[in-house]
């Protein structure tokens, strides 16, 4: 009955029994172990791609670092005005950048897009008085649940590019835009354009586990020292490589994704029967945003049914999100209580 967010749930199985295995006897620390180099080579095939990996704890510390290596103290990120980095990480990516400014850019369903950002740039680069535009963030899938096309990336890198910006990735939910999209995980990123991707695990059935992936080696030495200095170098960093590399492993990560989707949808179909109700973004990964009669939404928190209204406390707009372990017959039960609560 918990939709708030798809960081309530617990662990998947295989994921808690990597960690016990992990656990098994010792290890090289700081990274130098065997399950860490095999997560790299994993990585390394799955992107068809030579890589930086960094795995991480938390999706703030990804891309607070990823965008530290793009962008100078003096720099300028810009993103959706809604996006996590802007919205939801307490100033991270600024402090880790020591000091860069983050640049809004609006745009419907949390999406930017090239022409909107065509418009802010060259963004005063070259003078002295302006923050320099550095890099360009999107997320994927967005704060709207949306997501954008392989095209829709491949323009705003062109974009970005022209102007010398680098383009980061924050996705923390990438595995569910890459089941919705059908796209292998290189055709969604570097071969797109993307610089940096921050990519999420612990929303989609990891304990903590988050890895910073950049596609150019030669940043590895910055990244990594930035990642010491910001004090995310864990030296039992076997626990993390663990998690992510059974997440990966028999394509775990995609099963749970297009799980969580597809109860996004069946949840999303149900809830729209009622005629006053108003979706309020396009339900395309695992997030619905769907406005719905007060008495509904009251009667729903009473039944005991937990989600956000995403708009203030006496929004009738709220959000719900699935995830990898929803089961139908939870959603099921929710379509059926609005319903009869409608009625009543």
């Amino acid at each position: 009955m918990n939709f708030a967010s798809d960081n309530v749930t617990g662990i998947s199985p295989a994921i808690l029994e990597a960690i016990a295995r992990a656990n098994d006897g010792a290890a090289n620390s700081y990274g130098a172990d065997d399950i860490t180099e095999r997560l790299h080579e994993q990585l390394e095939a799955m992107f068809e791609h030579e890589l930086v990996i960094l795995p991480v704890a938390t999706g703030t510390a990804a891309n607070a670092l990823a965008l530290a290596t793009l962008t100078p103290p003096w720099g300028a990120v810009l993103c959706h005005e809604e996006a996590h980095i802007n919205v939801d990480e307490a100033n991270s990516p600024e402090f880790y950048t020591g000091g860069a400014k983050l640049v809004t850019v609006p745009g419907a369903d949390g999406k930017i897009d090239a022409a909107s950002l065509a418009k802010l740039l060259p963004g005063g680069l070259g003078v002295v008085h302006h923050a320099q535009p550095a890099a360009v963030s999107i997320t994927q899938a967005t704060e709207c649940g949306t997501l954008y096309q392989r095209d829709e990336i491949a323009e705003i890198a062109k974009v970005a590019h022209h102007h010398g910006l680098k383009l980061h990735m924050d996705g923390a939910r990438f595995a569910n835009a890459i089941a919705a999209l059908g796209l292998s995980p290189s055709e969604a990123t570097w071969r797109a354009g993307v610089d940096a991707l921050s990519l999420g695990a612990t929303k989609n059935g990891a304990l903590a586990a988050e890895v910073v992936i950049l596609f150019d080696i030669a940043k590895r030495p910055e990244l990594e020292f930035r990642r010491k200095r910001g004090g995310h170098l864990f030296s039992k960093m076997r626990f993390l490589s663990a998690q992510l590399e059974a997440y990966f492993a028999e394509d775990l990560w995609l099963a749970n994704a297009r799980h969580a989707n597809a109860m996004a949808a069946r949840l999303a179909r149900g809830l729209a029967q009622n005629p006053e109700s108003r979706q309020r973004h396009p339900v395309e990964a695992n997030e619905i945003f769907i406005e719905l009669p007060e008495k509904v939404v009251a009667g729903l928190i009473k039944e005991g049914y937990h989600f956000y209204r995403w708009d203030g406390p006496a929004s009738n707009c709220i959000r719900l999100v699935t995830a990898w372990n929803t089961a139908e017959a939870a959603v099921d039960r929710m379509i059926e209580t609005a319903r009869s609560i409608a009625q009543r």
